[in-house]
């Protein structure tokens, strides 16, 4: 995570949110030969506790995961370039704004007895965004074939010792500063969702 304060003092609501809405990171943790990561969806509780998830079953971290094992799980939220030109001032940089959530703790394999619900809180915290869609549900799966698709996967879950988020947005500069490098941001695109980061860094003014 960025190092400077100044951008890491948003509450642990805010962080937690974060990392709920955009459901979808990095999970990496020490193999026996060296850093095993997996991109995957995950479902992290409303208190922030714990981080709800599934693998393949031949993915390596899934055998590793037979024991308790320490993990990180990586989130990356908006981000966009800024050019020093859009300051307005003299003698700056180029950058790169971004928000960006990490969680740390300890991973395990649950029992499959607790696979189907984990599947199902984890496609309704995606289908209820879809609204006036129809929910999809796996009740909507022919007979038999859910539970078959399901023995290729096994359940796991993170109990979250720390979550961190950085909330890069040029806190550091002035408000006036700020708001003309957002101007500029929101039409870059150069980034992953530069209007959202233009928004964040004019919220900042706010």
């Amino acid at each position: 995570m960025h190092p400077n304060p100044i951008f890491r003092k948003e509450t642990r609501e805010r962080n937690i949110s974060v990392v709920r809405e955009r459901g979808f990171g990095m999970l990496a943790i020490n193999g026996a030969d060296g850093p095993l990561t997996s991109s995957i969806p995950a479902l992290l509780s409303e208190d922030g506790a714990i981080l709800e998830f599934h693998l393949v079953r031949s993915n390596p971290i899934a055998t590793t995961l037979n024991s308790p094992t320490k993990a990180v799980f990586l989130v990356s939220g908006p981000d966009s370039y800024v050019s020093p030109d859009w300051y307005g001032v003299d003698d700056q940089v180029p950058t790169w704004n971004y928000v960006a959530a990490r969680i740390t703790g300890e991973a395990r394999l649950l029992d499959g007895s607790e696979l189907k619900g984990l599947l199902d809180r984890l496609s309704e915290s995606f289908e209820r965004r879809l609204l006036p869609k129809q929910p999809w549900t796996s009740a909507k799966m022919s007979s038999g074939v859910m539970e078959r698709m399901m023995r290729s996967i096994v359940p796991c879950k993170l109990v979250v010792e720390q979550l961190e988020a950085t909330w890069k947005l040029n806190q550091n500069k002035t408000p006036d500063v700020r708001l003309s490098a957002a101007n500029a941001v929101e039409y870059s695109g150069i980034g992953l969702s530069p209007k959202q980061v233009a928004d964040l860094m004019r919220a900042g003014n706010r």
